[in-house]
């Protein structure tokens, strides 16, 4: 994920991040292409998140509640996250790369470590499997669910249930609409504790070898940058991002959209009481949706 800071995640794809409230929520995002004069054969994306008033997404889909609740619902989430990752890949998170990722995101969310150790083990004896879900959401945007769970008949159900209340149905094909990337948290300021602008972050995205920077805002409204590249490079990334003196908070993969939704008002209020109404099953361990 270093410091306190904030998804989805599936063992067969690997891909592990806590992204603000772990339910999966993407905040709306504007893309640039911009071109490094020098290098006309690299091209680099910029994502801006639109600030905050003008982000109807973000606004809607972030209902925040006590913070209390709030922070007992990211352990419970970070917890399914550890055990998802001991089943795919063992307990030792030196030899289990995903798994120190996620030690990583629990730590920097200031997780006792006695409830990572405690995880860690519990995922060891879980009998849990693990289920992922293909959604056709309400005007027509794409949802993938991730679920851990130890009855997943009862689980299948119950997700049915809550999509059919809300507008939602199993699609097959969907996931083809998200492409699965290296995500590298980075905070806003560097090592000097200066601030990080997002045409600064260009700059060290291009020469770390990253593809797209997003400036996004979790669900304590604290601003994190976000270095997009390929599954493989992603550590290298990570490492290039560092030397560069940037501080790097956190590693992970994720699905993230190829194209993105546009909802009427009536839609996207249809579409965050879904999300919503998933986030609150305590089965769901991430949610990713392609909203704009």
């Amino acid at each position: 994920m270093a410091g306190c800071l904030t998804p989805r995640m599936d063992p067969m794809f690997q891909a592990m991040s806590v992204g603000a409230t772990l339910t999966r929520v993407n905040v709306l995002y504007r893309r640039h292409l911009w071109t490094l004069l020098g290098h006309p054969s690299r091209t680099i994306q910029a994502s801006c998140a639109v600030l905050a008033g003008h982000n109807k997404w973000s606004k809607v889909k972030n209902i925040k509640g006590p913070k209390d609740i709030a922070r007992g619902r990211l352990f419970q989430k970070l917890t399914m996250l550890i055990r998802v990752a001991v089943k795919a890949g063992g307990p030792n998170p030196e030899l289990n790369t995903n798994l120190a990722n996620v030690i990583e995101q629990c730590r920097s969310k200031c997780m006792p470590k006695a409830t990572i150790d405690a995880a860690i083990a519990g995922g060891e004896k879980s009998k849990s499997t693990f289920q992922f879900f293909e959604v056709r959401g309400p005007g027509g945007s794409s949802l993938l669910i991730e679920i851990l769970t130890d009855n997943p008949k009862r689980s299948s159900n119950e997700i049915r249930r809550i999509l059919n209340v809300h507008g939602g149905i199993i699609a097959e094909g969907v996931r083809h609409n998200f492409e699965k990337k290296g995500v590298i948290a980075v905070g806003p300021t560097d090592q000097a504790s200066n601030p990080v602008s997002l045409e600064r972050a260009l700059e060290l995205a291009i020469e770390a070898g990253a593809e797209d920077v997003r400036e996004e805002e979790d669900e304590e409204e604290k601003t994190t940058l976000k270095f997009i590249c390929s599954v493989p490079t992603a550590g290298q990334v990570r490492e290039k991002l560092d030397m560069l003196g940037l501080c790097s908070q956190s590693v992970s993969l994720e699905f993230l959209p190829t194209f993105t939704a546009q909802l009427s008002d009536e839609k996207m209020d249809q579409a965050s009481r879904l999300i919503q109404a998933l986030g609150d099953n305590e089965d769901v361990v991430r949610i990713y949706d392609n909203i704009a």
